[in-house]
């Protein structure tokens, strides 16, 4: 049984999709309400090894070996990939040794204000941040985040990401009724998405329980109309599953197929 590989997965977002997941649950900068790995139980900013490296790629070794069909090779799981002192090698090695296959990292960006974490990030292929709220109250409710942590430092860091990367960024909005699906609230995450300038808008909703019970999806009407709000920017913008058939180019797969919300 693997132990740091999961999947592949049918992700709504990133078609068919190899895990990889580099810490032990739940091990986050935020405790999103919203999460369905549970709460956050290690609230941290500090980077280690949470798992021996080597331990991890001859994992991935002995299943890519096989040359499974995949859309992407997936960074997720547990908490936040970049926590882990593993990912830029991790990452490196996948691009040195099979670099017919795509690198995609989910993150909340909150570390991407550290140099070390945008060289470890530099050879991905796809980079989905978290957008914050420049809202504190809002940030708080949504992302309960490490008390360290500053708006203008995480869109500090997604800036300087930007402009060191040459890779697809697709910012992703997460949607909490009653909480960021306020005009006021959408506009000023319509302006901070267009000082990160990604290269897509995807905006996610609830599509599994979350941490906690009050979080509800929001309506599709009103995602379809939030979705227009946004590519009023010029960013092409969409609801998060709706692009599925156009980025899930695999025929087969050579490992069962499970539903995940990656």
């Amino acid at each position: 049984m693997n132990r740091y590989v999961f999947g592949p997965v049918l992700s709504r977002r990133l078609g068919r999709s190899l895990g990889i997941d580099l810490l032990p649950s739940k091990t986050c900068s935020y405790n999103c309400v919203y999460c369905e790995c549970g709460a956050t139980t290690d609230l941290t900013l500090t980077r280690k090894e949470f798992f021996p490296t080597a331990d991890v790629i001859a994992e991935l070794d002995n299943i890519l070996s096989k040359r499974p069909v995949l859309d992407y090779i997936t960074f997720a799981g547990s908490g936040e990939p970049t926590l882990s002192h593993s990912l830029g090698p991790v990452i490196r090695h996948l691009k040195d040794t099979y670099p017919w296959y795509h690198v995609a990292v989910l993150t909340n960006g909150t570390l991407c204000t550290l140099p070390e974490v945008r060289k470890d990030l530099i050879r991905a292929d796809l980079i989905i941040p978290t957008v914050p709220s420049s809202d504190p109250v809002i940030q708080n409710r949504i992302f309960r985040p490490h008390h360290t942590l500053s708006y203008s430092s995480i869109i500090t860091g997604l800036g300087a990401l930007r402009n060191e990367f040459a890779g697809q960024i697709w910012a992703e909005i997460f949607l909490v009724p009653g909480i960021n699906t306020g005009r006021e609230e959408l506009k000023r995450i319509r302006e901070t998405i267009v000082s990160i300038r990604p290269d897509l808008i995807q905006l996610n909703s609830l599509d599994r329980p979350g941490t906690e019970s009050w979080v509800y999806p929001v309506r599709r009407i009103e995602m379809e109309k939030i979705r227009d709000f946004f590519a009023e920017t010029g960013i092409p913008a969409e609801i998060a599953g709706y692009g599925h058939d156009r980025m899930c180019s695999s025929q087969r797969c050579d490992h069962p197929v499970i539903p995940s919300s990656i």
